[in-house]
């Protein structure tokens, strides 16, 4: 599905059930840490029943799945769907899908202990979702909002390989990533309260050819670019990473979560 959002690439649309393949293939790489710091917060464990707004290829759900937790998620894509229940099958796991937008799911009330919302919060009509997703919590449900990004000031790498994505889509407003906390509009803060914060480093691993492809499934190539223009930025990108990258390397990421308590 086509997305138009004046806030987002200054309007410029995106889809990413176009780049659904190379995005279930290369954007499973959070880090262990990233899932353990949800355990630890008691969050998305055995006992609870959790949502998964923005799914994606269900890479949340998927890799939480050993914790216990019965999940569902939604996608507004079909094709992110499709291939997340895909990958689920393989694997044997029992998880709920369901194509559909963030504002346009409805469960009954008090269905859910935990809301999670992973790389997608801000693509939301925040006015329209906040009660929604408030009322389908149960009593002290939380609210877990997670974004993991690479910070092309600090990794030579990644600094490179997101200036030519700019050199295509200078629009494009997914770049120029520093560590900060999750921000979060003032409506959120109507129905739910902060409970914990925290930002934190990690080195994630790539080869050229990994990070090739996260790069280009992210949505200033993959979900928005022609495909003369996909095909041009590929054949420059592998050039940079030939004669910038080893074989296999780190780039530097921050990681950050914010967790709210439905009041």
């Amino acid at each position: 599905m086509e997305i138009i959002n004046k806030a987002i690439d200054d309007g410029k649309a995106f889809d990413w059930g176009r780049t659904s393949a190379d995005y279930a293939k290369y954007r499973d790489i959070y880090p262990k840490i990233f899932y353990e710091k949800i355990v630890q917060r008691n969050l998305c464990i055995k006992g609870q029943k959790v949502l998964d707004l923005g799914t994606g290829t269900g890479v949340l759900p998927r890799n939480m799945y050993r914790f216990g937790a019965t999940w569902y998620a939604v996608d507004i894509s079909e094709n992110q769907i499709a291939q997340a229940k895909k990958l689920s099958d393989k694997l044997g796991m029992n998880i709920m899908y369901q194509t559909a937008a963030a504002e346009d799911v409805n469960f009954p009330d008090n269905t859910f202990d935990v809301i999670t919302a992973c790389q997608c919060f801000w693509y939301f009509d925040h006015e329209k979702i906040i009660p929604k997703l408030s009322r389908m919590l149960k009593k002290n449900g939380r609210l877990l909002l997670l974004y993991m990004a690479w910070l092309p000031f600090e990794d030579v790498i990644a600094g490179a390989s997101e200036h030519l994505v700019l050199k295509y889509n200078p629009k494009w407003t997914g770049a120029r990533e520093t560590m900060h906390p999750i921000q979060v509009p003032d409506c959120v803060y109507q129905m739910f309260e902060s409970v914990y914060y925290e930002e934190y480093m990690v080195n994630v691993p790539f080869t050229r050819q990994t990070w090739h492809g996260r790069m280009k499934a992210c949505r200033g190539v993959g979900a928005s670019l022609s495909q003369e223009e996909i095909k041009t930025w590929e054949m420059e990108h592998y050039k940079l990473l030939q004669e910038l990258a080893p074989d296999k390397f780190e780039v530097k990421h921050y990681a950050a979560m914010l967790e709210l308590k439905k009041k």
